[in-house]
This record gives C-alpha cells, sequence and structure tokens, in this order.
C-alpha cells in the first residue's frame, strides 16, 4: 500500500483499508452505509465489546489494566451516544465502526486492540441477537399488558349476553367475557411463540470470528455468561449466516399483527350504526373535514392497516436469505430495517390497543334489543331433541323446518305454539321451553371450554391470577 493509500485510509476511518490504495468512492458509500438504522444497537454492540474485553484480559491478550481503560472509554462513549455527542457519518459505515473509531479516538493503539479475535460478522450477529432478546422480553410484558387490558373488559362487561358469529352471520349466544377470554388465549399463544423463538436465538456467536473461528486462545464460555446466553453457537459458519432467529421472531409478530387486525375489523364492524355494539372512546376516534357527524374509528383502522407492513417485513426477510451461500454476505445487513420495523410497529399497535379497550364500553340496551334475532338458541333446541332421543340428524332438520316456519310468520321459536312442537311428540313443547331464547340457550351450555356462566367466571379469575403471577415472576426475574 502506498503513502497516498494508507493516509487515504487512515482519514477515512475504515477498519479494512491496508489492502486498498485508493478511497473508497463516495457514491459507494453513501450506497453501502447502514449507519441510518443500526446505530440504534449502540448498547447492544458496546455491551457485547464490554465483554469481549474482559475475556481478552482473562485470556492474556490483554493486561488488566488495558482492560480496565478500554472499559472506561467504552462507557464514556455509550454517555456520549446518549447525549448525542457522537455524530454519525456515512464514511464509517455502520455503528460497530462508529464506535471503534470512538476508541481510537481516545486510546490510540490500545483502542485498535479491541477487535483482536473478532470480526464484524460475529459482532454484528451478537449485537442483533442482544438487541432481539431484548425487544422480545419488552414485547412480551406489552402483551401481557394487552391480555390483563381484555381481562378487564370480560370482567367489566362480562354479563353481556353477545351473538356469535360464523360467517359472519349470528350462530350462537356467548358470554362478553368468553368473548375478552379468547383474544386472552391468542395473545398468550403468541407470547409463547416469542419465549420459544428466544430460546432458540439466547446462544452466543461471538468468537465465531469471520468464519473459521480463532487461532488465539480465547474462551468464548466467559463472554457466553458475561452476556447471559444459555449456549454457544457450535459452529462457526452456521453462526455468522444465521438469521432464523430474526425469521422466527418477525413470524411471531407477523401473527400478533394478524390477531390484532382481526380484532379491530371486528370492533370496526361492532362500532358502526348497523351493528352499534360499541361505544368506542372520543380519544381515540378521529371526525370528518366534512361531515360533522362522524366520528371514525381511525386508531382500529390503523392497526388493521400496519399489519401489512409486519407481514411484508416477513417476506421481506425470507427473500433476503433465500439461496444466500455460506457463510456471511453483505445481503444481511438488509436484515435490520425489516426487523426493526416489525417490532416498533407491532409495539406502537399494542400500546395504543391497550388504553383502547380499558375505556371501552358495550351497548348493552342495544345489543340486548336485538338479541333473539338470529334464531340463536337453534342449536341447543336441536340438541334438547337430542336428548329427548332423536337422531341428530331427524333433529336438525326438524328445527330446521321449525326456523322457516318462524321467518314465514315473523316469530322467534318461543313464539310459536306448543302445538307445533307436541306434532313431533306429544308434551315435547315443555321439554323444550326451557332452552328456548338466548339467555337460556346460554345457561344450557356445559362443556369444557365453553361459554357456560360458571366455566367463564372461573376462567376469568384463573387468568387473572396467572397474569399477576407472571407479572411478580417478571419482576423478581429482573430484580
Amino acid at each position: 500500500m502506498d503513502s497516498a493509500g494508507a493516509a487515504a485510509a487512515e482519514a477515512s476511518g475504515k477498519t479494512w483499508g491496508g489492502r486498498f490504495s485508493a478511497p473508497t468512492d463516495a457514491l459507494v458509500e453513501q450506497f453501502t452505509e447502514s449507519i441510518r438504522f443500526d446505530h440504534r444497537l449502540y448498547r447492544h454492540d458496546l455491551r457485547g465489546s464490554l465483554a469481549h474485553a474482559r475475556m481478552l484480559a482473562q485470556a492474556g491478550l490483554l493486561t488488566g489494566a488495558e482492560a480496565d481503560q478500554i472499559t472506561a472509554a467504552l462507557q464514556a462513549i455509550e454517555h456520549d451516544f446518549e447525549a448525542g455527542r457522537i455524530p454519525l457519518q456515512t464514511q464509517l459505515e455502520d455503528i460497530h465502526t462508529h464506535i471503534e473509531q470512538a476508541l481510537i479516538q481516545r486510546l490510540g493503539d490500545l483502542g485498535r486492540k479491541l477487535h483482536t479475535a473478532r470480526s464484524r460478522n460475529d459482532q454484528v450477529a451478537t449485537a442483533m441477537k442482544l438487541w432481539t432478546r431484548d425487544a422480545v422480553d419488552a414485547l412480551s410484558e406489552e402483551l401481557r399488558r394487552l391480555q390483563l387490558a381484555f381481562l378487564g373488559l370480560g370482567r367489566r362487561e362480562g354479563d353481556v349476553i353477545l351473538p356469535g358469529y360464523t360467517h359472519l352471520q349470528r350462530a350462537q349466544p356467548i358470554l362478553a367475557g368468553h368473548y375478552a377470554l379468547a383474544y386472552v388465549e391468542k395473545f398468550d399463544r403468541d407470547r409463547g411463540r416469542l419465549a420459544d423463538a428466544r430460546k432458540r436465538l439466547n446462544e452466543l456467536p461471538l468468537g465465531s470470528a469471520a468464519l473459521a473461528g480463532t487461532s488465539l486462545p480465547i474462551d468464548r464460555d466467559f463472554v457466553r455468561r458475561e452476556l447471559g446466553f444459555d449456549r454457544l453457537a457450535a459452529n462457526s459458519l452456521d453462526a455468522v449466516n444465521d438469521r432464523d432467529f430474526l425469521l422466527e421472531t418477525t413470524f411471531a409478530l407477523s401473527l400478533i399483527a394478524l390477531h390484532l387486525s382481526g380484532w379491530a375489523e371486528e370492533w370496526i364492524l361492532w362500532a358502526s350504526v348497523e351493528f352499534g355494539f360499541l361505544d368506542l372512546p372520543d380519544a381515540f376516534c378521529t371526525g370528518s373535514s366534512m361531515m360533522p357527524h362522524k366520528k371514525n374509528p381511525d386508531v382500529l383502522e390503523l392497526i388493521r392497516g400496519k399489519s401489512a407492513r409486519v407481514t411484508a417485513s416477513l417476506q421481506r426477510l425470507m427473500t433476503l436469505v433465500k439461496g444466500l451461500p455460506l457463510a456471511y454476505n453483505r445481503d444481511l445487513q438488509e436484515d435490520k430495517e425489516a426487523v426493526f420495523d416489525a417490532f416498533d410497529t407491532v409495539r406502537a399497535c399494542v400500546g395504543v390497543a391497550i388504553p383502547l379497550i380499558e375505556q371501552t364500553r358495550l351497548r348493552r340496551e342495544v345489543i340486548a334489543s336485538r338479541l333473539e334475532e338470529g334464531f340463536l338458541d337453534a342449536t341447543t333446541v336441536m340438541e334438547a331433541l337430542v336428548k329427548e332421543g332423536l337422531p341428530l340428524r331427524t333433529a336438525h332438520e326438524t328445527v330446521g323446518q321449525w326456523i322457516r316456519l318462524c321467518i314465514e310468520q315473523g316469530k322467534t321459536l318461543s313464539m310459536l305454539p306448543d302445538a307445533v312442537f307436541d306434532a313431533v311428540r306429544p308434551g315435547l313443547a315443555a321439554q323444550l321451553r326451557p332452552c328456548m331464547g338466548a339467555a337460556a340457550a346460554l345457561r344450557s351450555l356445559q362443556s369444557e371450554g365453553s361459554s357456560s356462566p360458571q366455566l367463564v367466571a372461573n376462567r376469568l379469575r384463573d387468568w387473572q391470577q396467572r397474569l399477576e403471577s407472571s407479572d411478580r415472576q417478571d419482576t423478581e426475574t429482573a430484580t
């Protein structure tokens, strides 16, 4: 390398300038930089660097005094980042180079020692795992709060009888508490998927170096313990190439977004005049610039719409890693924006959903005024016939004929005269009357997991205790 090339490399702050005899074109620097978005990894990169420095000292690759100096400088750099005192520069490419150059500016040659036995390949993978692990933990807590919001709805409005739907057509009666519990269950599965993904991602790539490992006497297990990973990545090629953990967590995020979107769609319908089930809080709705009477559920619509961003992030990541050969490829720089946006979008949606749910009320009178429309008791009446000994298909056809008669006469099943039922079997009307009507049909439910009032009350109580216990356990773990 000639003197001009050396000077250019030194001035640019590149970590790889020795091979090159000319500076990087400014257009290339703009095209290849990632500091615009990966600057948010600075805490996690610093955390990994601090553990790496302590390990280098433990392995005899740094003296204790050198490690102390590097540690103090890294901590000062973190404070400077938090205070906005370190400018972000395109020519320094990424957050990892910014931190290394800041360290060299403070410590000179000693700062150049930190990257011993480390590549940006394993460094980036480690920082992303640390960031993702923290993001998963934070989102899981937000989802727990969302579950509690639905539980609050279930306890507050739990005695309201709602029409349950299939194909968006009235089907059977359900309790509002049972409805709320359905979303508690969905978001609990989402938390389980995040926890499961967290277990798999919690293995340390650092120490894999560029792709083949290092000949220096490092202690990877020391770093593993320092950073709280469960195990070491067992194959250095896989460790620097692997982005499964990002796809897996983003898949979990996509399901959360889809659950939120389905709920939002439901409440958009329920808030319409045609349904009239919900009174949404004014603070979470908007008006029209032209029509003075409008109260639009914009927050719910945006939650529904933002689900597209999250599922698009998953598609982006899947396309990104398709066909990538081992080990590291610069393509993987493109993973971060998709992951960051997916997490940010889901957390924003969950954050606004919680108070919206807490402040929403069911319009009990409106719901009750139309509750007997749609033959919500038909299935229970059919099952009562089965209890009387009729074959299921016969009972199904019989009730269907009664429904057709009701439609023709503008009646509900309970309005039909006893003679209609007794024509099937004398005295049958007396057996069927107790299960007619939405409330009676609801009380007749008894299967585990059903909308039986007693079972729903028990389930609401059990979930409350479980989620409160989860909060205490999380607090104790954090402490």
